[in-house]
């Protein structure tokens, strides 16, 4: 893990090695990433929070593209910055209610095992770091309108 700083990034700083659902290790390290990061940018605005994941996701095609070549695996199971970036979007817009926490951290490890489309063409035809890191992405969107869904029909 340590012969690259791109391993360590890759692969979570170490949740990644998880030798059970290192994706899902990946997303609940998320939790404590966006409470340091959103108190910590809080004073300069939403953008701010999203520039940190824009800037985070770009590390992260860089990263995941780097350690796949270096595993010979593109798209290999330790690799979960991608679920940690992602889920950083997600969190952004979830209520700070634990039921809503839950739905989030749920929803998103739902859809990104389930790979409704795209997000499973995407998989499938892009390869990369860009491939790793946007399937994600996409999972977090369907997590959000799900979201947007259940809290304009039930609330």
């Amino acid at each position: 893990m340590l012969a690259h700083p791109a391993r360590i990034i890759a692969l979570g700083f170490g949740t990644g090695l998880s030798p059970f659902a290192p994706g899902t290790v990946g997303t609940l390290l998320g939790f404590p990433v966006y409470w340091l990061a959103s108190e910590r940018l809080a004073p300069y605005g939403p953008l701010a929070m999203l520039a940190f994941i824009v800037v985070t996701f770009l590390l992260g095609v860089w990263a995941c593209a780097r350690t796949g070549r270096d595993l010979g695996i593109a798209d290999h199971s330790g690799m979960n910055w991608d679920e940690i970036v992602a889920f950083q979007l997600v969190l952004m817009f979830t209520p700070e209610a634990w039921q809503w926490q839950a739905f989030a951290f749920f929803g998103f490890r739902f859809f990104d095992v389930v790979k409704p489309p795209p997000i499973r063409q995407v998989d499938a035809r892009l390869k990369g770091g860009l491939g790793v890191m946007l399937d994600d992405i996409l999972a977090a969107g369907y997590t959000l309108f799900a979201m947007a869904v259940v809290k304009r029909v039930f609330f």
